[in-house]
């Protein structure tokens, strides 16, 4: 852990540059991952012809290696050092406008950028509860929850134990960090539309929405070139959520797509969004 620590401190460049290479070098030699990864890059539709699909695909596999690398800075670098790596944050006036009201906030952070850096950094001005699903490995729950459980961020197991942590914090006034693009589990999701095909999506927000009122925010963060930190953003949903379970998934995963294609490179092409999660009834008309 002591020699983890002291690489940790090598600049962000390089484990971004060396996450670039590693990147390729799985998307090389794992046919199944890059499959995968090829697959529901083209199936988007967001690289309007095969030259512009092909140059896309080379960024997005060096951007998930980049993701991948810079976990370990992350999570090893003392807290406020991690802290100085955001360069910006744009739209922080509206965490600011929903405690002027007293509300809660339903911080979503899709597989988008580095979304690691996004609950730490909130997480040095305002208290928030982050849902997580423990590793199989004990070792890795450590180290995630030391990298992880910093400033005013508490974790919460993805459980019956964890909605009811969540569900304090919101009546609270504080936020909560929830993965929408995520593959639910059974009975917890429901099927809709992801970049043209279904996915079983979380219904979890729009729970929470219901039982709270809590302000739903996009919070994403940006990756900036040659290793210079990260540009947070925090935007709201266009129009208040649905009170229908359905509808609100639906406008859910819109918001994601309309954030993933300003960035396309840097989201998470390689996860399995479109699985069918074991008990659960196909997607209508499959």
């Amino acid at each position: 852990m002591i020699l983890l620590r002291i690489i940790s401190r090598l600049p962000l460049r390089f484990w971004q540059y060396a996450g670039a290479i590693i990147g390729n070098a799985i998307y090389r030699t794992n046919a199944r991952y890059a499959n995968k990864l090829e697959e529901n890059l083209r199936q988007s539709g967001i690289a309007w012809d095969e030259a512009s699909y092909r140059k896309l695909l080379r960024q997005a596999v060096r951007e998930i290696g980049k993701g991948g690398a810079e976990i370990l800075p992350i999570w090893l670098r003392p807290y406020a050092e991690v802290l100085q790596l955001v360069q910006e944050c744009r739209g922080w006036e509206y965490v600011e406008a929903a405690a002027r009201e007293g509300k809660g906030i339903l911080a979503m952070t899709p597989h988008l950028g580095c979304f690691e850096i996004v609950s730490l950094y909130y997480a040095a001005r305002r208290p928030m509860t982050v849902m997580y699903r423990p590793p199989r490995q004990s070792w890795v729950e450590g180290l995630m929850r030391r990298g992880r459980e910093r400033g005013k961020i508490t974790l919460a197991t993805a459980d019956v134990k964890g909605v009811r942590a969540l569900l304090t914090a919101l009546k609270k006034g504080e936020a909560v960090g929830i993965l929408p693009d995520q593959v639910a589990s059974r009975g917890e999701g429901a099927w809709a539309n992801f970049f043209g095909r279904p996915a079983y999506t979380p219904t979890l927000v729009a729970r929470l929405y219901q039982a709270t009122g809590a302000v739903p925010l996009l919070m994403f963060g940006e990756r900036l070139a040659n290793g210079a930190g990260y540009r947070i953003h925090i935007e709201p949903l266009e129009a208040d959520l649905s009170g229908d379970k359905q509808q609100a998934v639906v406008q859910l995963n819109t918001a994601l797509e309309r954030l993933i294609r300003q960035y396309p490179a840097q989201y998470l092409w390689s996860y399995n969004r479109y699985k069918q999660p074991g008990g659960v009834a196909p997607p209508p008309n499959s």
